[in-house]
């Protein structure tokens, strides 16, 4: 698939969104549907005490254009790249992932800086303007498991993190109902093809990220301008596989 075929994939979620098109919000961008709104969020109460330059979190919540147009941009993050988890490395491509059957979910991987940014303070960010964790199997106009909401742990210590703040996060009854985010254990992580890795950047105009995803940086930069960053951190050319 090229990206002139992303045309016939997406075309029914572009023409949802440009139908239900609202009224234009600040910074010249369409206000979002209500269930796709950031929520402001306490931090988790406990967070990872990481040691080290480097760390990982695999984050599933939707399209990864705009998950990892979200967090290229946020401090710390050394790399964050579109990728599938979830299933086999056999149907690690979009056109197999799209059909919703593989056990893959459209998925980020994030190195980061533990000694910049904690995993705590991304899971802050994950729930908050990402995605919403409320949709089960779909985001927005993208329905399919391959659209869950997941974290894939790495460790206990990140199962941890995270389901504890799940259920404070359920407490706070901040969001129009339950989180529905599911913990998964991370097994690999499949790299998605050149033309998905900065999909953002490379197409701020194309009606599905004006729509769905450009708010959200947006949002990333009102809510948490101390962790906010201009100039994102791009993943270029993937080696040749």
């Amino acid at each position: 698939m090229t990206i002139e075929n992303l045309n016939t994939v997406k075309r029914r979620q572009v023409l949802a969104g440009l139908l239900a098109l609202p009224a234009m919000g600040v910074l010249g961008l369409p206000r979002l549907a209500a269930q796709e709104k950031p929520v402001v969020i306490p931090p988790p109460d406990r967070d990872l005490a990481e040691k080290g330059d480097e760390a990982v979190a695999v984050l599933a919540g939707g399209c990864f254009w705009g998950v990892q147009g979200v967090f290229q941009r946020v401090k710390g993050v050394k790399n964050a790249v579109s990728g599938y988890s979830g299933g086999s490395a056999e149907t690690a491509t979009y056109e197999r992932t799209n059909r919703g059957d593989t056990g893959h979910a459209e998925t980020v991987e994030i190195t980061y800086d533990p000694s910049e940014v904690s995993f705590g303070e991304l899971l802050h960010i994950y729930f908050s303007v990402a995605h919403n964790p409320t949709q089960l199997n779909y985001q927005g106009p993208d329905h399919g498991t391959q659209y869950r909401s997941t974290i894939f742990v790495m460790n206990g210590d990140q199962e941890a993190v995270a389901r504890d703040y799940i259920a404070q996060l359920d407490a706070t009854g901040l969001f129009e109902g339950p989180i529905v985010t599911t913990l998964e254990p991370f097994k690999a992580f499949y790299p998605a093809e050149q033309y998905h890795q900065d999909f953002l950047t490379l197409n701020p105009t194309w009606p599905y990220i004006v729509f769905h995803d450009l708010p959200k940086i947006a949002a990333l930069e009102q809510i948490f301008p101390d962790k906010f960053r201009p100039d994102p951190v791009l993943v270029g050319m993937l080696p040749a596989a």
